[in-house]
């Protein structure tokens, strides 16, 4: 008897470890939209700092200047990699049309905590063309 009980222990452990390792995919990276306030969208004139293209979303750092002169260090997030790559976005364009010291404008939805970062809505380049693909029209 003691045998039988091992091996329902043993069952009830190993299906109890299954379920929990399917449900984690539930709780990765979802929901961040929530943190940022897309209904008060600001945008800045800015310096690229770094573009990463990587997962789960591109990031670009860029330097603003606030009310006073200073220099504020913002970061955007972007759609994935993949779409960008579908839009024509290859992370050797972005290396080369996005070095540190690239002058952009950038519309964001800022976060909600007032951190100096967003959810890159548009990003227009110096001669005024449209570049990158923010997450705006990652959701159309």
């Amino acid at each position: 008897m003691g045998n039988q009980w091992n091996k329902r222990v043993a069952g009830v452990l190993c299906a109890t470890v299954g379920v929990i390792m399917l449900s984690i995919p539930v709780f990765a990276h979802h929901g961040t939209n929530i943190s940022y306030d897309h209904q008060h969208p600001i945008t800045v004139k800015a310096i690229v700092t770094e573009f990463r293209f990587a997962n789960p979303h591109a990031q670009i750092y860029f330097d603003v200047k606030d009310d006073k002169g200073n220099i504020v260090h913002w970061s955007g997030e972007l759609t994935n990699p993949s779409n960008l790559m579908h839009a024509g976005w290859t992370k050797k364009r972005s290396e080369k049309e996005l070095p540190p010291g690239t002058p952009l404008t950038i519309t964001m939805a800022p976060s909600k905590a007032g951190a100096h970062a967003g959810v890159v809505l548009k990003i227009i380049n110096e001669k005024g063309e449209q570049v990158l693909l923010g997450r705006e029209q990652q959701l159309e």
